[in-house]
């Protein structure tokens, strides 16, 4: 396999241990400055040069996007998409996780917990809007802050609303989230590699310092998460589209909270802790894929007009609660159940015998006209299920040679 390392600095331990950990497995490996492309778009087309040299023959990257590169790099990750190259990170899901405010919205319509959390432009909204976090103390968060720096721990109502209106005066947008006093100075890094969590430490802040970050002196100390937690900081990494990623939670009496997901996770502090070979992990991880690549159905499954994805939801009343996925009748109706979402457990391609419950989520593929009849207008007005009408032809990803 022929891999590509995306990093502004070869010398990072990051990068480096990515680079030791390829070579050592029999990978050519090479470290590419993101800022060094360009971009080159014409019809049936899409082309990379470096350096003004054409790029045609990697398999795979392995995306390391700082936040002050985060357009550019994430246009970039895009175009090796369209280039059929598999990136361990895709471009969608960078642009998420980068964004504070947009991460939490995606996260939010899932049964994940995650503190309260408010983002306020209008002055007179901001006491209101500390108040239904639960007051004072709260946190107060730049959107793209990184390493601890734009936390801001407010004491009281009168200092967190004047540290917002300051920041505001500035131009800068903030969130206001609630203080989870139980874990101050405490959080947990889970760091997920495909569907599993490969290690998890506890970062733990220095002295009086409320921010546990590494890079402000925080210690760190291995733990082990139980299979919940585990399927937790899972699917947060698959719900924000990413392969590999750092997943920060919270330890809070009502169980964890994820605070953020991290698209770029450092592998320095996490590696020295454990003492595993996480660099290893990504890399088996991405040859993996390269091997036998993963198809987004949405692009690439050939059907007539009229088929399509959507999301069924199954509320108390309806006539499939209590019935197996056989005894509903959907594939009579040319509908197929891929994933059944219980709460917080993903079910996926349930067989026929699986028993609908009231609360079940079923994301199905099959005849539009059917699916939309099974939506209630209530459910239908308050979450808008995403459906979408596919038109693609099957093309398996083409892979250029190594």
């Amino acid at each position: 396999m022929k891999l590509a390392v995306l990093s502004r600095n070869p010398n990072c331990y990051s990068t480096r241990r990515l680079l030791q950990a390829s070579r050592a497995r029999g990978h050519d490996a090479v470290v590419l400055d993101t800022l060094q492309f360009s971009i080159d778009l014409a019809e049936g087309n899409p082309q990379l040069f470096y350096r003004s040299e054409q790029v045609c023959d990697l398999d795979s990257v392995i995306p390391r996007i700082g936040s002050s590169v985060t357009h550019f790099g994430t246009a970039l990750v895009r175009q090796f998409e369209q280039m059929d190259v598999f990136c361990a990170n895709s471009s969608q899901g960078i642009a998420n996780s980068r964004d504070k405010l947009r991460a939490l919205q995606i996260l939010s319509r899932h049964h994940i917990g995650m503190p309260p959390t408010t983002f306020v432009r209008n002055q007179r909204d901001v006491l209101p809007a500390i108040r239904r976090v639960g007051g004072a103390p709260v946190i107060i968060k730049l959107l793209e802050g990184t390493q601890g720096v734009g936390v801001i721990l407010a004491e009281s109502e009168k200092i967190a609303e004047a540290i917002v209106e300051t920041m505001q005066s500035t131009k800068q947008n903030v969130l206001v989230q609630k203080f989870v006093a139980e874990s101050k100075g405490r959080d947990i890094r889970a760091f997920v590699v495909g569907n599993r969590v490969v290690a998890s430490i506890r970062r733990v802040a220095h002295g009086n310092e409320y921010r546990s970050n590494i890079h402000r002196g925080g210690r760190t100390e291995q733990v082990e998460l139980s299979d919940a937690d585990q399927r937790i900081a899972v699917r947060a990494a698959q719900i924000m589209g990413l392969c590999v990623a750092g997943v920060d939670m919270l330890e809070s009496k009502t169980g964890p909270q994820i605070m953020e997901v991290n698209s770029s996770p450092g592998l320095e502090g996490i590696e020295t802790c454990t003492q595993l070979d996480i660099a290893g992990a990504i890399v088996d991880y991405v040859a993996a894929q390269v091997d036998f690549p993963e198809i987004d159905i949405r692009q690439r499954l050939t059907v007539r007009r009229g088929f399509g994805v959507t999301e069924i939801f199954v509320p108390d009343d309806s006539g499939f609660v209590g019935k197996t996925i056989d005894e509903a009748g959907l594939a009579q109706q040319d509908i197929n159940v891929l994933t059944l979402y219980r709460g917080t457990t993903v079910i996926p391609n349930p067989g026929l015998n699986c028993c609908l419950e009231a609360g079940d989520r079923m994301l199905c593929f099959g005849r539009l006209e059917a699916m939309r009849g099974m939506v209630p207008g209530k459910v239908r007005f308050q979450r808008g299920p995403k459906t979408q009408e596919i038109e693609s032809p099957l093309v398996m990803p083409k892979r250029n040679a190594a």
